[in-house]
């Protein structure tokens, strides 16, 4: 038995005698003591911290840094042997970022988001050509609930989409949101000939004031953010309306601001209180179409008869 117990405690000593041994110990030891300081850190830093986006951003920065640190744990370990390992590491190294390229590239779009305020979670984007909510920012990949498509609108589709994190420098980032959460919106209403212009002028301004005045106080507060952050005009945020005539109508194109959210449905408010102002004063102000008038084709002759006839 003592035997045994002699020979277990060389076996152990030789062990941790080797220095290859040692050294992996070590490396095992720091690894997990740079992981509990990387939680501690992230549950102290975030703490504190509100905002959902934020508290998700300064954790995957923590993560990065402690990975960073391991990399560098490692190198610091292994010195001694890396000299002989430095080609291979190179061609290694080349090879991989060929082949995760891509990777590579959502990584840094993604470090890209975390300090560019590109956009942030609950902003409606078109991303890589897909428009929608973005609902989730990962390291490689953006979530989106998708809008449109087969949808008419600016509805949601129902579908989920994830776009890689790269096209935040392969195409523009379209905002809705950000900075000024508010869409200017047009639409044209034609008039007939003969109606009293005026009156009709005067109905689609009353029905702007109705519909969108709530919105356009809220937007004239946001322009002037807008105007002192960049240096853009003071732009006409009232609802505005301007006429051109043609040969078929008088032209009248209803120019406004809404929620981004809620284009459509206001779109829609607008026409019902339109139309219902045009029937009130259906004597004055008639609401033009454009007619057509199908005819017979012309018979055709029988150019063979004419051909005899005129042999």
């Amino acid at each position: 038995m003592n035997d045994i117990v002699k020979d277990s405690e060389t076996l152990i000593g030789g062990w941790i005698a080797d220095p290859t041994i040692a050294k992996f110990t070590v490396l095992i030891l720091g690894l997990l003591v740079i992981r509990f300081l990387a939680g501690v850190l992230q549950s102290t830093v975030t703490r504190n911290i509100e905002n959902p986006q934020r508290v998700h951003t300064v954790r995957h920065l923590v993560s990065g840094v402690s990975y960073l640190i391991a990399f560098l744990f490692l190198t610091t370990m292994f010195k001694d042997r890396l000299g002989e390992l430095t080609v291979a590491f190179g061609v290694a190294s080349a090879g991989i970022a060929f082949a995760l390229q891509e990777v590579i590239a959502s990584v840094a779009g993604w470090v890209a988001l975390s300090l560019g305020n590109f956009y942030s979670t609950g902003d409606r984007v078109k991303l890589g050509g897909i428009k929608g909510d973005v609902i989730g920012i990962g390291v490689l990949r953006t979530t989106l609930m998708e809008c449109g498509d087969w949808v008419r609108g600016d509805l949601y589709n129902g579908r989920i989409v994830r776009v890689a994190n790269s096209f935040v420098f392969k195409e523009p980032v379209f905002n809705y949101s950000s900075d000024f959460p508010f869409l200017w919106d047009e639409f044209t209403v034609p008039i007939k000939h003969g109606s009293d212009w005026k009156l009709a002028e005067r109905l689609l301004q009353e029905s702007c004031r109705e519909i969108v005045g709530d919105y356009t106080e809220k937007a004239k507060e946001q322009w002037k953010t807008m105007v002192r952050t960049y240096q853009i005009e003071d732009a006409m945020v009232e609802p505005m309306v301007t006429m051109i005539a043609n040969d078929n109508w008088i032209e009248f194109t209803v120019r406004y601001v809404t929620d981004y959210k809620r284009r459509r449905a206001t779109q829609t408010q607008l026409f019902q209180s339109i139309l219902e102002k045009i029937d009130d004063n259906a004597d004055k102000v008639g609401l033009a179409s454009a007619t057509f008038q199908l005819v017979e084709t012309p018979p055709i002759m029988n150019f063979h008869m004419v051909d005899s006839k005129t042999r």
